[in-house]
Order: C-alpha cells, then structure tokens, then sequence
C-alpha cells in the first residue's frame, strides 16, 4: 500500500488526560513508517479539556476534526462521520486508549492493505456470550433474560473477532458495514465488535480476508492469530499497539494471565 494513509485518533470526555498525551508521546516516538496524515477527533469535550489536548497535540503535525453530535453514539458513530469526510482514503484508527508501542507500526501492517482486506493488530476468540457471569443467583428472571439476550446476539465461543480498539481498513468498506447502523449504548458498541453482525463477520461472509499483523511484520490468519503473540498469549511480545485490554494483561498476576487468556483463546 503506497497510497498515503489517515491516521484517526478519537479523544472523547470519557478517556483521562493522561491517556491523550500517552498517545501524542508514543505517536512521536515512534515513526509510523509510512506516509500518512494524522487526525485529531475531539468528542463531547468540554473547554477546559479540548484547550489542554489541543495544547497538547500542538507539538506534532496533524490536522483537528471536532464531532459536533451531541449525542454519545460511540467510537463507531464519529468514526463514521470522519469516513465520510476522508471517503477516499485507507484509515488506521486508533480509539482513546490506544498508541503505538514499536516502530513502523504502520509499514507493517499496510502493507497487507489490499482490496478486500481488514487489517488489525490485535484480535480474540471471546464470546461475551460464553463469558456471562451469573452474578445473583436471586435475579433469576434478569440472568434470564440476559442470557436470552446474549445467546440471540452473540455466538458461542469461540467467536473471532478483530478487536476495534485499533485496526485498518479501506474507507469505503467500512461504510458499506456501518450504514443504518444506531448506537444507543455499549451493547450495540459490542455488536458491532463481537456480534453475530460484527466488523469481522460482515466482511467474512464477503470473502475478505481478516488479518491480524505482529511487530515481525508477519500476518495471521484467524486459526493462527493467537500465534501472533499479540494479545493475552506469553507476555504479548509482538505487540504494535497498545490498549487498555493489552494493558491489563501485561501488569496481571500468572494466575490473572491465565484466565484472560482462556477466555480469549479457550486454552
């Protein structure tokens, strides 16, 4: 892929400041590799906070979009909006707790960015149905319905999914995923992610390829993305970028370990 890319970082209300100059630093310091433009999407920031990230943001090259919807419809619904605006081209996009972790982060994984592809860098097997806790045995009727819920909408492990967190792709695939798409809370957010509906199955049922690209360079295929070792597998050693899941599993305990990888993985 030689076209130049942009590179869209999402900042909303609900991510803290320390998490916004995580990703200005680690963005600065280590190169993408590849052309590219970087985007700046402020979300139902107040003053106060947009003056700090955009006096934050002044010490790199990039350009601002500032969602005026006033509704919280998600990562998903802004990410729309700045597709539309930037239709014509390939988009990485990182949400407000991702940043990059090792150098041309974006050589590597554009270079599998082809017509008919998906690209991430990290990916699971989960199934939030499968998951599902009985938390109080004595709301039997709402764990009821709960798991009626989950069990219509979310298949059974295992469920390989592309974790949204941060991914690449062509921009007008993901507005042919995301037309009429509403989200009016997170489950939709988790639809979209790991859903029957998801990113990943959308574009599987299209014959498009799901890849999921280490720190080598290297591309997975989904029977092989746990052997990336890039997300709750060994100590995640082939990470490109981090997010607050990745995170999690690097300060965990062996025994923490253990289960965030069987619930990803299975084993």
């Amino acid at each position: 892929m030689k076209k130049k890319i942009l590179v869209a970082y999402l900042c909303t209300k609900y991510e803290d400041n320390k998490a916004f100059v995580k990703f200005i630093n680690s963005y600065k310091k280590y190169k993408a590799g590849h052309a590219h433009n970087l985007l700046i999407c402020y979300k139902l920031l107040d003053n106060k906070k947009l003056k700090f990230c955009r006096n934050v943001a002044k010490t790199t090259k990039h350009s601002e979009f500032v969602d005026g919807e006033t509704k919280n419809d998600y990562d998903f619904g802004s990410l729309s909006r700045v597709v539309k605006k930037y239709k014509k081209m390939p988009i990485f996009y990182f949400n407000g707790h991702s940043y990059p972790v090792k150098n041309n982060w974006l050589k590597k994984t554009s270079k599998y960015l082809k017509k008919n592809t998906l690209i991430g860098t990290t990916g699971s097997y989960e199934s939030l149905y499968t998951s599902l806790k009985i938390k109080k045995y004595y709301k039997i009727f709402k764990n009821i319905y709960n798991l009626f819920f989950f069990k219509v909408f979310f298949n059974a492990f295992p469920n390989p999914h592309l974790r949204t967190a941060n991914f690449l792709f062509n921009s007008i695939d993901f507005l042919n995923f995301n037309k009429d798409k509403i989200y009016n809370n997170k489950i939709d957010a988790w639809k979209s992610e790991s859903g029957k509906n998801s990113l990943t199955n959308f574009f599987l049922k299209k014959g498009y390829k799901i890849l999921i690209v280490n720190s080598d360079g290297k591309a997975f295929t989904i029977p092989e993305w746990k052997l990336s070792n890039t997300y709750c597998h060994k100590n995640q050693e082939k990470l490109l970028i981090s997010d607050k899941h990745t995170h999690k599993y690097s300060i965990s305990n062996k025994l923490q370990k253990r289960k965030l990888e069987k619930k990803a993985w299975g084993f």
